[in-house]
């Protein structure tokens, strides 16, 4: 792979990992949150986004293709970065390693989750509050799925950072500690929102 094609391909899974991803992420959590108010909240909020006009188009053209091309690309960034925190132990390389091995668990998360949701939804099985709950009853699926909903908000608020970076929004030092500060602000938000969510269903 030459470097200029390399350079566009990371701008590329950089871009889908905020808009839509990381999106649609953050509104997930959000529709799952109404769990807290809830069966008849939740069924309703998720039947809502289940009957949207073109769902299928937008489940695969703003969901799936961009998240499979930035999970995808995603692996092989992780598999192919040199991660030298043992010779420089700084904040940020702490970071970059971190957001290469939650991707990874990302990437099996998300196909099991997809597995016993959506394909579930396929096969005939309705998604509503009674499945999430009997999923959830089993204390090793309910740490999975917590373990699942952090590493996911890490990614998306750590991945906002290199996005900043990346696109010049914050180039300065000063403006790069800013941005570390407004992102660990979204990592507590949507963990906190995440994990009431998963709690509402046991």
């Amino acid at each position: 792979m030459s470097r200029e094609s390399d350079f566009y391909l990371r701008r590329l899974h950089s871009l889908l990992g905020v808009i839509p991803v990381g999106l649609f992420v953050a509104q997930h959590l959000v529709i799952n949150h109404f769990a807290t108010r809830g069966e008849e909240a939740f069924n309703n909020a998720s039947n809502f986004m289940g009957n949207l006009p073109f769902v299928l188009f937008l489940e695969w053209f703003i969901i799936y293709i961009p998240l499979m091309f930035h999970a995808f690309y995603g692996v092989y960034i992780a598999f192919t970065a040199k991660n030298n925190v043992q010779r420089y132990g700084t904040f940020r390389n702490w970071m970059f390693m971190l957001q290469r091995i939650t991707g990874v668990l990302l990437v099996i998360f998300i196909a099991w989750h997809i597995w016993e949701t959506r394909i579930q939804k396929a096969l005939g099985t309705e998604v509503n509050y009674d499945m999430m709950a009997g999923i959830l009853s089993s204390p090793f699926m309910l740490v999975f799925y917590i373990v699942g909903v952090l590493a996911a908000t890490f990614h998306l608020a750590n991945g906002l950072w290199s996005f900043a970076v990346t696109w010049g929004i914050a180039q300065s030092p000063r403006s790069q500690k800013i941005v570390s500060y407004i992102t660990i602000g979204v990592f507590l938000v949507l963990s906190v929102i995440g994990i009431q969510a998963l709690l509402a269903f046991v």
